[in-house]
């Protein structure tokens, strides 16, 4: 199992940090191209409830991250990545894109550059300004595909079919980028087998990464309302444990697990309330996995 620590550690030889950043973007899911409520598990933060000021320039922001880093690991950090986290980070002008990438990358301390996006965000032109950064410092592009399940995309809102992932990683393979694609395990509806049909697709897509995410049920979003109707459950830390060494094993050797599960921002999280405890869920995953 390849673990994006070992990966990162193996070519910049010490631990990489990641700052996570918000350059002011919205989504096709908010501003009314596609919906105006997000997806339904989105919170008002669009999964950037950790990320930067979005008042502050990128290289305030990437300061203000290294500063936290050094607060806690004061005898590490030297390194970062530049996470641009929140909400849909290619949904913009290409001027702004550009600016926005370029600031983050030109900082001395930066060794990636991480966007997190939709599939059906990526312009050609995009496409090609990541590619043009990425000969300057490595670019990671993060993509939101949750599921393969097209009844399950629907419900959560997701706004465009599975063929536009599978474009999307083709396009960004040919322009040489590395690409992590997101998963959410326990979505209502599926059951074991359709979370594991998700990630076997995930690994034979020709991405470089994935992300498995824990389903989080945060208050504000609509997925909040489902499950205060008792529309459906989320997983137990045993059902989850499972799941993820199951997953893991359907995986090439090749591909970089980025995350195993997840934060919930405990002022918002609803359930499952078992996933604050992050270090007995960590070292339940690496007995599982062992």
């Amino acid at each position: 199992m390849l673990t994006v620590n070992d990966y990162l550690k193996k070519i910049y030889g010490t631990k990489v940090y990641k700052i996570a950043l918000n350059g002011g973007f919205t989504c096709p899911n908010r501003d009314g191209t596609l919906g105006n409520s997000g997806c339904i598990f989105c919170s008002g933060e669009g999964s950037g409830d950790f990320a930067g000021e979005v008042s502050l320039p990128v290289t305030e922001q990437i300061e203000r991250g290294k500063a936290r880093v050094a607060a806690k690991m004061p005898a590490e950090g030297g390194k970062y990545i530049a996470y641009f986290q929140a909400f849909t980070n290619t949904y913009g002008p290409l001027e702004k894109l550009e600016r926005l990438f370029t600031e983050a990358i030109a900082h001395p301390d930066i060794v990636i550059l991480s966007v997190a996006t939709r599939p059906d965000c990526l312009a050609d032109e995009v496409v090609a300004l990541l590619g043009r950064l990425n000969r300057i410092k490595p670019v990671w592009v993060e993509l939101g595909l949750q599921t393969v399940h097209e009844k399950t995309a629907a419900y959560i809102r997701r706004g465009y079919p599975l063929r536009v992932y599978a474009e999307a990683v083709e396009k960004l393979q040919r322009a040489g980028i590395y690409t992590i694609t997101h998963v959410i395990l326990g979505l209502p509806g599926e059951g074991r087998a359709e979370m594991l049909e998700t990630v076997r697709y995930v690994g034979s897509s020709g991405v470089q990464g994935i992300k498995l995410q824990l389903l989080h049920v945060l208050a504000g979003t609509d997925l909040a309302g489902e499950y205060e109707a008792g529309k459906f459950e989320t997983l137990s830390m045993e059902e989850y444990v499972s799941i993820v060494r199951d997953a893991v094993s359907l995986l090439p050797e090749n591909i970089c697990i980025h995350r195993m599960t997840g934060d919930g921002n405990r002022r918002t999280l609803i359930a499952p309330l078992w996933s604050l405890d992050k270090k007995r869920v960590i070292n339940s995953l690496k007995k599982a996995l062992a």
